[in-house]
């Protein structure tokens, strides 16, 4: 079995960015960052990469579907795979530049601070 390698990058998209998946099934689509990880590299977006999970039922009286049942939940995505949003609406990679003596994130696209 292979072992998972850590992600050795570094995320530049934090919580409550917004995002627009440039690969995938989703493709196009824009979402925000609900939570990060920054470990695997991986973001959660709101709406984007829903996936079908099987849930087993519990019979108890608490619960008001005990056969079990199929429910959507959205998975994490690659980072590498979705793009920060500028104020003009298109999607930008993020630069890290030092101004006024502090770190801050920049668009590529336009140079505004994020």
């Amino acid at each position: 079995m292979a072992v998972k390698k850590a992600f050795e990058g570094k995320l530049f998209i934090r919580k409550t960015d917004t995002v627009v998946v440039i690969a995938g099934k989703d493709k196009g689509r824009t979402g925000e960052v609900t939570r990060t990880y920054p470990k695997t590299g991986k973001v959660l977006v709101t709406g984007i990469n829903i996936v079908t999970k099987h849930q087993k039922g519990q019979p108890s009286a608490a619960n008001p579907n005990p056969t079990g049942e199929r429910i959507e939940v959205e998975a994490p995505i690659l980072a590498c795979k979705v793009a920060l949003i500028n104020k003009d609406g298109k999607p930008t990679r993020i630069r890290v530049e030092v101004r006024d003596g502090k770190k801050v994130r920049v668009a590529v696209k336009g140079g505004e601070v994020i």
